[in-house]
């Protein structure tokens, strides 16, 4: 935002909730590899996956499914933005144990409403809160196919990931991984129509799982690191004349050091510049320590400045949905289709309990409910601390 004027890919970062720390010095989204990809090997354990994903999806929708060949390719958030439709499915499940990082596995929307069709065994179903639910146990069950996998190599003891969540979401609203990332592509096809189920896995732990598959590319070495040959050309460095000098009588910048006295060298005062060198200089090149000063630095001011606050007044207008929640609890497939009229269900909230608040599925604030003439509402009670939010976001 240098210059004063916010960009789209800003926009896009703010909307789809980018970290901050994901954008570079010129506020552009950084497109610099966090690891290096190794295709070949992910392609190969993506081919081992095909035959069990589609045995997973016909026992569940009980129709013919068959797959073409998966790919495996590095790609960038706006590579991978190119390839969706307008609007999909977004699910997380990110990797917390064993390797950590993003997750992320998306369908169209009527890729989903086909699967949830199916298996629901209703015509056109609804993308509602209980067709998430659908599809969280239908890529679950991929999910765990692949850490099966995985555990197999022993080198991943213990991978897990967090529980599925999917949203129905414009496609620049999904929380892709930032960076260069692995992305999986299955083409399917379920009851005669084609599909595409894309599996986006973060830069660092697609490097950890290749390796534990036994490819991987080696990490480049960090910048401003030193290599062996680097080491060693500096230890050749140290037991060499500097510039010509040597302390036995020998010429120093062309000038006899023999018959210079403590006081002074060849009639010049010790305080005096050599070939514009100062003295004091010499002395910290013979070994002497140098004077070492703390850097201070000005006190930085709080507050936007005027320009960003205009910047952000772009997005003012900007509808978010909010989001008032009771409570949650989690329940098998075969308890959800036994509800009917009447059933009670427990949820994780103790009565009297502040409610959350989300903004697009996020947290941001604690309430409590109340009422207001004949319609239900919140007051906020709390609202949470940036730490708190960013935590949230993970």
């Amino acid at each position: 935002m240098s210059d004063g004027v916010i960009s789209q890919d800003e926009i896009d970062a703010l909307l789809s909730g980018v970290p901050m720390d994901g954008l570079n010095a010129s506020g552009q989204v950084s497109g610099a590899p966090s690891a290096n990809i190794d295709a070949a090997t992910l392609t190969k354990f993506a081919g081992e996956l095909k035959d069990p994903l589609v045995e997973n999806l016909k026992q569940m929708t009980g129709v013919e499914v068959s797959a073409g060949d998966p790919t495996v390719e590095g790609a960038t958030r706006d590579q991978f933005l190119a390839k969706l439709p307008e609007m999909v499915i977004a699910t997380t499940a990110d990797f917390s144990n064993g390797v950590k990082g993003d997750h992320l596995y998306v369908v169209s929307t009527e890729c989903a409403q086909k699967l949830v069709s199916l298996i629901n065994k209703e015509e056109n179903a609804a993308l509602d809160d209980m067709a998430m639910s659908v599809i969280n146990e239908t890529l679950s069950t991929h999910t765990n196919d692949e850490i099966t996998a995985l555990d197999k190599t022993g080198k991943l003891a213990g991978l897990a990931c967090n529980p599925a969540e999917s949203i129905s979401v414009p496609k620049a609203m999904v929380r892709i991984p930032q960076n260069t990332f692995a992305l999986f592509t299955f083409p399917l096809t379920i009851d005669g129509q084609a599909y595409t189920l894309w599996e986006a896995v973060g830069g660092d732990p697609a490097q950890s799982i290749a390796v534990a598959l036994g490819g991987g590319a080696a990490a480049a070495p960090a910048g401003g690191s030193l290599n062996a040959a680097d080491m060693a050309s500096l230890g050749g460095m140290a037991g060499a004349p500097m510039g010509g000098m040597q302390m036995g009588g020998a010429p120093m910048g062309g000038m006899p050091m023999g018959g210079a006295a403590m006081g002074g060298m060849g009639g010049m005062p010790m305080g005096s510049a050599m070939g514009g060198m100062p003295m004091g200089g010499m002395g910290a090149m013979m070994g002497q320590t140098p004077n070492v000063q703390s850097l201070q630095y000005p006190n930085l001011m709080g507050g936007a400045s005027p320009s960003d606050q205009g910047n952000i007044g772009l997005l003012m207008d900007v509808f978010m949905e909010m989001t008032v929640e009771l409570g949650r609890t989690k329940k098998p497939i075969k308890e959800i289709l036994g509800f009917g009229e009447g059933t009670i269900i427990e949820l994780d909230k103790l009565a009297g309990e502040p409610v959350d608040i989300l903004v697009n599925h996020k947290p941001i604030a604690k309430g409590e409910v109340v009422v207001i003439d004949e319609n239900f509402g919140v007051r906020i009670t709390e609202i949470l601390s940036p730490q708190e939010r960013v935590s949230e976001l993970r």
